[in-house]
């Protein structure tokens, strides 16, 4: 098979119910931006008929892959994603969130600027607690890692294979999106951050919560300790 321009990462986890609404949306808009392309739906230790589902979609579209990791993780699901893609810009995204405009808006962002990282920088939190916790964490990593990018878990987040060190991403939780930009600022890789407003999520519910959420901040400062003593 020939290597598709990209690799689009969907990790899932107990998204059933709206799953197919979800790829259908995708290919649609994908092909009608004719933007050449896989998708990889990493389905990480759901317990509903996700996995069933995934097979059923990729058995339907040929850009479709069904890959099946059985221990959780965003970062787990990401990663093993990376490692699965054969496209040379990869791709990876909050699929109940990402919206099918939304998701080829950047990827024709990442086609004008291949040598680039492309982020998402979500402008609107749909409560204050939200609002509020994202902006601690935010200013927390911008001060840890030195970053100039707002947004830190904004996804999707899109890079060419040829930076290789994002490739390499250790981190197996949701501090993944945080070891992201803090490589791209040790590597001076180039980014681009493309303002998004949608705020509809496609089904579910957000595994973030107050434990979750303070869990992060002191990950975030482990992380950046853990970057300093390799440094040495």
């Amino acid at each position: 098979m020939s290597e598709p321009a990209f690799s689009i990462i969907l990790p899932i986890y107990n998204q059933a119910d709206h799953l197919a609404e979800i790829v259908d949306g995708y290919e649609r808009a994908l092909q009608a931006a004719g933007i050449d392309h896989e998708l990889l739906l990493v389905v990480n230790a759901s317990r509903d008929a996700s996995l069933e589902i995934a097979h059923g979609l990729a058995a339907r579209y040929p850009a479709v892959r069904a890959l099946e990791e059985e221990r959780s993780g965003w970062g787990r699901a990401v990663r093993r994603g990376i490692r699965e893609a054969r496209g040379a810009l990869l791709c990876y995204t909050n699929s109940a969130r990402t919206t099918d405009r939304d998701l080829a808006l950047m990827l024709l962002y990442a086609r004008a600027f291949p040598e680039t990282v492309v982020k998402a920088n979500r402008k609107i939190r749909e409560s204050l607690p939200r609002r509020v916790g994202s902006l601690l964490y935010n200013i927390e990593c911008r001060t840890l890692f030195d970053l100039s990018c707002w947004d830190i878990n904004g996804t999707p987040k899109i890079f060419p294979r040829s930076f290789e060190e994002l490739l390499a991403l250790e981190r197996d939780d949701d501090l993944i999106d945080a070891e992201f930009t803090a490589v791209c600022r040790r590597c001076d890789y180039p980014m681009i951050e493309v303002p998004i407003f949608s705020t509809r999520r496609h089904g579910g519910r957000s595994t973030t919560g107050y434990r979750s959420a303070i869990a992060m901040y002191v990950g975030a400062y482990r992380l950046f300790r853990e970057t300093r003593r390799r440094k040495r």
